[in-house]
């Protein structure tokens, strides 16, 4: 509890709140103040696997990842809160223990605009497991991803139960939808796995948007099931807005003014 102000006594507050310098100065009782701390820790968990290179603007799903973890590290200095990171592939590529401060907040956005992976696919289960282990106490965790991985609901439930999760899913409109434009090769970025399609039938484009559909529709439950909110951003378009509408619905939902 912080010590905020003092205001004159009335009936029912406890004696020992009483300012006993601030009576004797105004000869009229005055209570102490106080508001609750409200220090948060906030974890960045980013995905900086191989898929997230992909971008059919003239940003890739990775730079837009990186930008919005950037954003939320420096609201964590101005709330003065603690800040952690994770970064993950197929493995933990990077752990920093959350902790206050400019010079390590500067740390984290260092690592977020420049790391090089070493993995290139994509585990999130296995970084839950890893987040889960060594951040004990609650946290708000910010998890950043394309979410194209294996299923990761296992982990998800014990995050979902321990932390205020927040899932960011990063998407590409051009993986949503194929374009009108004949035989193309299509690559996986972290297996290298390649397959020819013809985009020029109608069939070919409408199972790969159901395909899309019905793993964005399966994503949603799983994350709803497990009490995750989530933020969707597109590679390209302005994130703010989403992001405020996010926050100010978060905010009249939980009665935070």
């Amino acid at each position: 509890m912080n010590f905020e102000d003092v205001r004159e006594y009335q009936p029912g507050d406890e004696i020992r709140a009483i300012d006993w310098n601030v009576t004797a100065r105004m000869g009229n009782a005055f209570v102490k103040k106080f508001t609750e701390e409200r220090e948060l820790t906030v974890m960045l968990v980013v995905d900086v696997s191989a898929s997230g290179n992909f971008g059919s603007t003239t940003q890739s799903k990775r730079e837009l990842a990186a930008e919005v973890a950037c954003l939320l590290a420096f609201s964590a200095i101005r709330n003065n809160d603690k800040v952690g990171l994770l970064l993950f592939t197929d493995r933990v590529e990077l752990f920093i223990p959350p902790k206050k401060g400019r010079s390590h907040t500067l740390r984290i956005i260092r690592e977020i605009l420049f790391f090089g992976p070493q993995g290139r696919g994509t585990e999130p289960g296995l970084a839950l497991d890893y987040l889960n282990k060594i951040v004990t106490r609650r946290a708000v965790v910010f998890f950043i991803s394309d979410f194209q991985a294996p299923d990761f609901s296992r982990a998800l439930a014990v995050s979902g139960r321990r932390h205020d999760f927040i899932a960011i899913h990063i998407q590409d409109e051009r993986e949503r939808s194929l374009p009108n434009v004949g035989i193309i090769t299509l690559e996986d970025a972290e297996t290298g796995e390649q397959i020819e399609i013809n985009t020029a039938d109608r069939k070919t484009r409408t199972l790969f948007t159901d395909l899309v559909t019905g793993f964005e529709t399966e994503l949603s439950r799983t994350l709803r099931r497990n009490n995750v909110d989530t933020i969707t951003l597109q590679t390209g378009r302005d994130y703010l807005p989403p992001l405020r509408s996010f926050f100010k619905q978060r905010e009249r939902r939980l009665g935070i003014r």
